[in-house]
């Protein structure tokens, strides 16, 4: 099916009701000792934001404010892809696909959307759910890595009409955009990239004399990851079956897995609570904690590893980010550099106004 159908989200009484239910039923876990967030989400915090999200969380107005931009699904490979699809209204308007990363969602675009859209110099948005992720799921099957997704993407872009485009990703949509240039440079200008990774940072032994003090600071940021911060990593890129059983069942499970996320990767603490309640309630109603989890599954095990792309690249590093221009250079042809002192990982919910600035700076010789 090539069809592009018109999208609407409506989740039922009955689903919000049972999401009240099961957090009103949670069986808590005591707090273990030491220092808040050393071990994990405090029990205090936790319960605190849980029961904001039962009482005090308006999801129905979260859905309207999705609904207001025009929403669309079709099937690339037998897989099914929702968008959104927000034009600008003016002529010669650039085509931008913005993608999202994990835990992110399309949500984590509302405050760039019409910023993006209006102005002299407006973009046309694509805004997809990538596969196995929100209402881009189930799974159709194995192989959905960032360079699959890409391709899949290309083809909605084709299919959409989009004969040049840019792409604009963080997170694992860092890895997916630059894809995009590798599977369709004849048709993408260019490609930007915020929480940038694999591709952007060095792979393997580095001397550390030879890294200036900026960029060992980003280095030593990357270590303590590896060492500290990457448990959820090992698990989603070898058991998402296992961990989707809990997350899928348990809300306060889905709510904490992804809360300590925004907490740790956030610059200056925790982001605004309904935007992150709004992202951890796609997951919930679309059940997709193991086909989201399935994506670093797919990219530790498929073997397409970043190879050199022309494609004119532009980076964004915000305060938490950890890319390093001089390993960037060598599977990228970068053309723009941005560095920020405030913002960190979901730059287009912390920081959109300098997300929106860049993006705009970076493409503007390319239209």
């Amino acid at each position: 099916m090539t069809d592009i159908r018109s999208f609407r989200i409506d989740v039922s009484d009955d689903e919000l009701a049972d999401l009240r239910d099961r957090l009103a039923r949670t069986r808590w876990a005591d707090q273990l000792p030491g220092p808040d967030w050393e071990r994990g989400v405090p029990t205090a915090f936790l319960r605190e934001l849980a029961d904001y999200w039962a009482t005090k969380y308006d999801w129905r107005a979260a859905e309207a404010g999705l609904n207001a931009y025009p929403q669309f699904v079709t099937e690339v490979g037998g897989q099914t892809i929702h968008f959104l699809h927000v034009r600008s209204g003016r002529p010669g308007a650039l085509p931008l696909v913005l993608l999202h990363g994990w835990p992110g969602s399309v949500a984590e675009f509302l405050d760039v959307i019409e910023p993006l859209t209006g102005g002299d110099e407006p973009f046309d948005l694509v805004i997809p759910s990538l596969p196995g992720f929100g209402f881009s799921a189930p799974l159709a099957g194995p192989g959905w890595d960032s360079r699959r997704m890409a391709t899949a993407i290309a083809e909605l872009m084709g299919r959409l009409g989009y004969d040049r485009y840019g792409a604009q990703g963080g997170d694992f949509g860092a890895f997916v955009a630059p894809d995009l240039g590798r599977v369709d440079a004849e048709h993408v200008v260019g490609v930007h990239v915020n929480a940038a990774t694999v591709g952007f940072i060095p792979f393997g032994d580095v001397d550390l004399d030879s890294l200036e003090d900026f960029e060992r600071v980003r280095y030593e940021r990357m270590q303590k990851f590896q060492s500290d911060g990457n448990g959820y990593f090992q698990i989603q890129a070898t058991r998402p079956q296992t961990l989707a059983h809990a997350l899928t069942d348990s809300p306060v499970g889905q709510l904490a897995w992804i809360a300590e996320k925004f907490q740790e990767w956030s610059h200056g603490g925790f982001p605004d609570r309904d935007r992150v309640l709004t992202d951890v309630s796609l997951y919930w109603f679309t059940r997709t904690a193991g086909s989201a989890a399935n994506l670093y599954y797919e990219s530790m095990h498929g073997g397409n590893w970043p190879t050199k792309s022309s494609v004119p690249t532009g980076v964004a590093n915000f305060a938490e980010d950890v890319a390093i221009r001089r390993f960037a250079d060598q599977t990228n042809t970068i053309v723009h550099w941005s560095e920020f002192d405030r913002g960190g990982h979901f730059a287009a919910i912390e920081a959109p106004d300098l997300l929106v600035q860049d993006v705009r700076e970076f493409f503007r010789p390319l239209r």
